[in-house]
């Protein structure tokens, strides 16, 4: 029988967030892998294209804006992505509530939900432009006058209202998904939910970008002695090797997101609106 990981029974710590997190990823990874790993593939379409064009990194540069079917390919990735996504948080939460996962039913709802995810996203990163214009100015102000140190403290500075608001929004896609909340409900509830964890989610976040840092140098080591093992100074299977096992590394890596995005809200909903709720969360709402 399988355990039932979410939502919590109680507030948790830091610590035990984190647990439930790893607890949610290790127990849905093998189901959430083709999910995953198509959502890695899906991004990188553009990409692919201008590789089986033959183009060089700079010639991709120059020609991708002008080219239809680089256009084409990017709002498909787009699409693509976001629904899988999607549909992997839900069969997560559907195995992390110990109910039965069904495909056709994640894909159709993970991309009815797609443009709701798209909305935040687009939002959240308005919010955030005033923060990234004002690093960048400090930094083309500083360079040659100042330190690197000095630089960067001012570029950390500024981009902190922008963490700020990234933490605040943090549950918006999650809540959404899961819950069933149109996309500005989410975020208002994400903002709420949010309220006075702003240096818990931080520790969390920051520990799990770290796990996720490391993962991605050791695994970047150990593919390029691979792909180089592997390729025999063959560029053609060099280059196919590396990017089979980015679309590995990325199928592991984004079920291990979605699941601490899940943790992280049953965490404050149990938190912040009790254990009823929570309870009711479980149920996620039919669009």
């Amino acid at each position: 029988m399988t355990p039932i990981l979410y939502p919590p029974s109680r507030p948790q710590s830091v610590g035990e967030v984190l647990d439930t997190g790893f607890r949610i990823f290790t127990a849905s990874l093998v189901k959430c892998l083709p999910y995953a790993a198509l959502a890695v593939v899906s991004g990188q379409l553009p990409t692919l294209y201008q590789v089986a064009m033959g183009r060089s990194l700079l010639q991709a540069a120059q020609q991708r804006y002008r080219d239809p079917v680089w256009w084409l390919l990017e709002v498909l990735a787009i699409v693509g992505t976001i629904t899988l996504s999607n549909a992997l948080l839900m069969r997560q939460h559907a195995l992390a509530t110990g109910r039965p996962a069904v495909t056709g039913t994640e894909l159709a709802r993970g991309l009815r939900l797609m443009p709701g995810v798209l909305l935040i996203g687009l939002l959240i990163v308005l919010a955030m432009v005033p923060s990234g214009m004002l690093a960048a100015f400090f930094v083309g102000a500083l360079r040659g006058h100042t330190s690197g140190l000095v630089i960067l403290l001012a570029v950390i500075v500024a981009l902190t209202p922008a963490a700020w608001l990234l933490v605040r929004w943090s549950c918006s896609v999650t809540t959404l998904v899961v819950i069933g909340r149109p996309a500005l409900d989410s975020m208002s509830h994400s903002w709420r939910l949010t309220a006075g964890s702003l240096w818990r989610l931080s520790v969390i976040y920051t520990v799990a970008l770290i796990l996720i840092v490391v993962l991605y140098v050791l695994s970047g080591i150990i593919s390029g002695i691979v792909s180089l093992l592997i390729a025999r100074g063959d560029i053609a299977v060099f280059t196919a090797t590396a990017a089979a096992i980015v679309v590995l590394l990325g199928a592991i890596a984004t079920p291990f997101y979605s699941a601490l995005a899940l943790a992280v809200l049953g965490d404050l909903s149990v938190r912040k609106e009790g254990g009823d709720l929570a309870q009711r969360i479980a149920a996620p709402a039919m669009q």
